[in-house]
Parts: C-alpha cells; sequence; structure tokens
C-alpha cells in the first residue's frame, strides 16, 4: 500500500504543471497504467483532483453536449467533472473509457458514430436520476447518519437525505471516491430538480502539530451557468463548504 501511494503521488506531481485538457491519450494511458492496482475510490479522487483548475462551462446546455462530443476537458460543469473523473478510474485506457462513458452518462446506452454522440437526449440531466440507476455506485447515505425526508419532485413521492447538521457531524466518515450530491431547497427548484450540485472526495492524511490527523477535501466545479463567471473546479474543505453551502443536506453513493 505505501508503494501505491508513492506511485499516486509521483503521478500527482507529473501532472501538477500540466493541464489535462492538453494531455495527449498515450499520457493518461501510462497514468491509467500506474493506477491499476489502487483503489476505485482512490483514482476517482486522483483523477478528479488532476481536473482542479480547469474553467468552468458556463454553457447551459454543456459544452460536450452541444459538441457531441465525449471528451471536453478543456472547461467543465460539475456534473461532466464527476464523469470524466469516474470513467478515467473505472478504465484502463483513454478508448476504453470512452466506453464507459457511453454507459454511464446515460439512461440505456449512449451511441457514438465518427466520433459524434448521436443521442445525448438519453443522457443524465438530474443527479437523482444517476443515483436511482445504481449505475453510480451504491446508495451509502444512511451509513453517515439518521436520514430525514423531503418533498420529492418528478418521479420521486418524498426524497430521503441527510440533513446539513447531521452531514458536519459525519465529515470523518467520508473516503475518497465518494460521489456527494447536494440537495436543493424544494421551494427553490427551477426545473423540478431534487440534485443542485455534485461534487468528490478525496481525503488525505497529514501531521498537525506532531499528530496524524485525516482532511476531507471537496473537489468540484464551482461557478454558474449562463454568466461569464470565473468558475473552476477547486479543492476545498467538505467541513467548511458544508458550513456555508445553500443546499439543505446530500445523498452519497460509493463505488466499491
Amino acid at each position: 500500500m505505501k508503494k501505491l501511494v508513492v506511485i499516486i503521488y509521483t503521478i500527482a506531481l507529473s501532472l501538477s504543471s500540466q493541464n489535462v485538457a492538453a494531455l495527449q491519450p498515450v499520457d493518461i494511458a501510462g497514468f491509467q497504467k500506474a493506477l491499476k492496482d489502487a483503489h476505485t475510490g482512490e483514482k476517482i479522487a486522483f483523477w478528479a483532483e488532476q481536473l482542479i483548475g480547469a474553467p468552468y462551462d458556463t454553457d447551459m446546455l454543456g459544452t460536450y453536449v452541444r459538441r457531441e462530443v465525449i471528451v471536453a476537458d478543456e472547461k467543465m460543469d460539475c456534473m461532466y467533472h464527476v464523469f470524466r473523473s469516474a470513467e478515467l478510474a473505472l478504465s484502463h485506457t483513454p478508448e476504453e473509457a470512452v466506453l464507459k462513458a457511453l454507459d454511464l452518462r446515460f439512461h440505456t446506452k449512449g451511441m457514438l458514430k465518427n466520433g459524434r454522440v448521436l443521442n445525448y437526449d438519453d443522457r443524465f440531466q438530474y443527479g437523482e436520476d444517476m443515483i436511482a440507476s445504481d449505475k453510480w455506485g451504491v446508495d451509502v447515505t444512511a451509513g453517515f447518519g439518521k436520514t430525514s425526508k423531503i418533498k420529492g419532485s418528478r418521479n420521486y413521492t418524498n426524497y430521503e437525505i441527510l440533513l446539513k447538521q447531521d452531514v458536519l457531524s459525519a465529515v470523518e466518515k467520508f473516503k475518497s471516491g465518494d460521489i456527494v450530491f447536494f440537495i436543493k431547497d424544494p421551494e427553490k427548484r427551477t426545473a423540478g430538480e431534487i440534485v443542485g450540485h455534485i461534487g468528490l472526495i478525496k481525503t488525505e492524511d497529514r501531521v498537525s502539530k506532531g499528530q496524524r490527523v485525516r482532511a476531507v477535501y471537496l473537489i468540484h466545479a464551482s461557478g454558474a451557468k449562463g454568466r461569464n463567471a470565473n468558475g473552476r473546479v477547486m479543492k476545498v474543505l467538505l467541513g467548511e463548504y458544508l458550513k456555508s453551502m445553500p443546499f439543505i443536506g446530500v445523498k452519497v453513493t460509493r463505488f466499491k
């Protein structure tokens, strides 16, 4: 395990000076090969971190959808960031990551012809549908504490979530690679959406005042759709984000 940590750290240093959007498939393949024995959660967190600094995609539709492509790493919204991180983590080559995307991003199956996605109308547009599909890991929300029911929407009558104050009490239970779905106040929904934002978790052990402590970070694409905001993919302490977030709670899924 220590050897694996060293490998991951070395790769991270290698990537830190590069823009992931500029990486060639051969580079990505090399990193995927080096990470092949890592736990899925570690790999998801690794790729999420390498996308830090990518500009936020303000396109209301999503650049990758508008261009009908799978890979559009030059800018990203929160859903694309989660998509891409998981697809790279769950595959062994860049080509396999594209095939993985055709499964993970769609209710049924994506169709690709000559590099063009033919059926993005079948894509996941609501985070709650990602959870319900079982494609995005196991719902582990109940393992963080007592859940509460809120008003549902669309195909969901009542919806079970972990409220903000309960998440704050359970930060130490998060693991690298966890997918956090942030839940909107039902009164603030604009298109029937239950989930208002998505991010990924990375945990780190570090030494503070001579003691080893575990830090829990949220890596997410932060910005505003339809605006020329200076949003980007960023890494923040989860606890600090939770204290000031505009959401009422979370759902959490985890790849085993």
